[in-house]
């Protein structure tokens, strides 16, 4: 099976079969390296960066260095998307990154997985499933996103939070593993200053 298929096909895979193509990571890593070595007035550039990195990119796609993925052909944002520092995505399979989405610092969004036989594991057995994060969705600092789960409209992730199941929208949930704790409502709304 071709290696783009097996990235579709959402089924356990061997990472050292001699088929495996290393030059669809090369792209990426050449990209973000280019990237992560960008000046922060240099806006323009990280934009085109971002475009040739990433299978859909918005124009209004933000992200801070340093910023790491595997191939970036699998990562698509979808309107305002705020990445901050230090984040990586493992993009074996596809990530949808909705509109009005914020990832803070050091968030892993990892869509492989190895193999949980340790004989299987040594031979490079692995697993794959993409990830889905829909609109209005904030993840909080170090959160780890796991393969196979959709976060809903609208939910917030607590930092630190390890993301190994759906989450529902319009909540805020946390932990390890991470879970619901409340649904977001009207007492969470701030008074805004004005200037």
């Amino acid at each position: 099976m071709d290696p783009l298929e097996i990235m579709k096909s959402q089924k356990s895979y061997c990472s050292n079969h001699t088929d495996m193509p290393v030059h669809l990571q090369e792209n990426a890593k050449a990209l973000c390296w280019e990237y992560n070595q960008t000046a922060p007035w240099e806006k323009e550039k990280r934009g085109e960066i971002l475009k040739k990195l990433f299978g859909t990119c918005h124009p209004l796609t933000f992200i801070e260095p340093s910023f790491r993925c595997d191939y970036g052909f699998n990562i698509h944002t979808h309107g305002l998307t705020v990445i901050n520092y230090n984040c990586v995505i493992l993009d074996t399979s596809p990530v949808s990154i909705g509109a009005n989405a914020f990832i803070a610092p050091g968030v892993c969004i990892a869509c492989s997985g190895h193999s949980v036989d340790p004989a299987q594991r040594g031979m490079g057995v692995g697993t794959l499933a993409p990830i889905t994060i829909e609109d209005n969705v904030w993840i909080g600092a170090n959160a780890t996103v796991c393969a196979g789960v959709t976060i809903g409209e609208g939910s917030v992730i607590g930092a630190g939070s390890v993301v190994t199941r759906d989450i529902p929208s319009g909540v805020v949930a946390a932990g390890n593993p991470c879970r619901v704790l409340r649904p977001i409502s009207e007492k969470d709304r701030l008074e805004v200053l004005k200037f």
